[in-house]
């Protein structure tokens, strides 16, 4: 089971969580090292370096990549394994040592933040098959498409991403910062006009304040949007907020973080392997954490698309 020996590629994004990627790698590489690890690092010098550098190491004959930042960078990595033409993507085996905000994607499945841990579980080697998913978009009047194996979100999740990534390119964006950008922006985006089918059925036809689609159950900072999603069903969980008053989730603020986001009355769950969205105004989505194009939009699911490194503890319990 364990990977210890394999030679593994290691992508670092230097500037993830503000330079902690760059200033926290030779720890990371000590520890590599303490467990045996064969590994080759190459750090990254521009937005979508991550990608071209993955399908040049699967190229190269490497099939053990390892993810050194965040959720973006992750995104990248993913969807090189699909541009690439060298095997199937599920063929390479995903791990990430999570710097930033990238820790999203592997609580799902066990895989510690903490660097000596998730370096313990490269080691021991426990894969797992998960989803991924497939966004469609207009983006400069042409189609369009990304993977994702996280999260999406339309509407106000990628109109607050859009206001928090000025700040953060602007340096301002301390804990008090942050907690005053949501709560600003969520009185200033109005709800938008939104036609929603799951597996061609329409599901809604109306106002709606959020959608949130994917594979996983986090996102944000920790927030159980998808509580109910299984990453290797072939669906997508989703969370379709209608349009809310602040004070409903502000009393309700625990049900974000402890699986109870369908307990919020104006929150609704779906589950399907494809979706459409169509809007009256254009709204624009994000996934992992990246903004794309706008609407129409369509997403579906590739079953255990990608293999990643996962906890002993989660491979247990969902594998065997």
């Amino acid at each position: 089971m364990g990977l210890a020996h394999q030679k593994w590629y290691v992508i670092v994004n230097p500037v993830a969580d503000k330079g902690h990627g760059l200033e926290d790698f030779p720890l990371i590489s000590r520890l590599l090292r303490e467990a045996d690890i064969h590994a080759e690092p190459v750090f990254t010098e521009h937005k979508f370096h991550a990608t071209e550098l993955t399908v040049s190491a699967v190229k190269e004959g490497f099939r053990h990549i390892i993810v050194v930042g965040g959720v973006g960078t992750l995104h990248e990595v993913v969807n090189g394994l699909f541009i690439q033409q060298e095997v199937p993507a599920h063929e390479v085996t995903l791990a990430m040592i999570a710097v930033g905000s990238g820790n999203n994607w592997v609580r799902s499945f066990g895989t510690s933040t903490r660097y000596q841990d998730a370096v313990r579980h490269i080691a021991e080697g426990y894969s797992f098959l998960q989803d991924v998913g497939v966004a469609s978009y207009e983006e400069a009047q042409y189609r369009q498409s990304r993977y994702f194996a996280n999260v999406a979100g339309v509407g106000f999740d990628a109109f607050l991403l859009k206001r928090m990534t000025h700040l953060q390119k602007k340096n301002r964006f301390g804990a008090l910062r942050k907690f005053l950008c949501i709560l600003s922006n969520f009185f200033i985006y109005k709800s938008t006009g939104m036609k929603i089918w799951v597996d061609d059925v329409r599901v809604y036809n109306g106002l709606m304040f959020s959608v949130a689609l994917g594979i996983c159950k986090y996102n944000g900072d920790g927030v159980q949007q998808l509580p109910d999603a299984v990453a290797d069903d072939g669906l997508f969980d989703l969370s379709l907020v209608k349009p809310i008053h602040f004070w409903h989730i502000l009393f309700r603020l625990r049900y974000l973080y402890n699986g109870g986001i369908y307990r919020i009355g104006h929150v609704r769950h779906a589950r399907g392997h494809k979706v459409r969205i169509e809007s009256s105004p254009e709204v624009t989505v994000e996934v992992d954490g990246e903004l794309l194009g706008s609407s129409p939009l369509e997403f579906e699911v590739m079953p255990k698309a990608i293999r990643v490194i996962v906890s002993r503890e989660f491979f247990e319990e969902r594998v065997q």
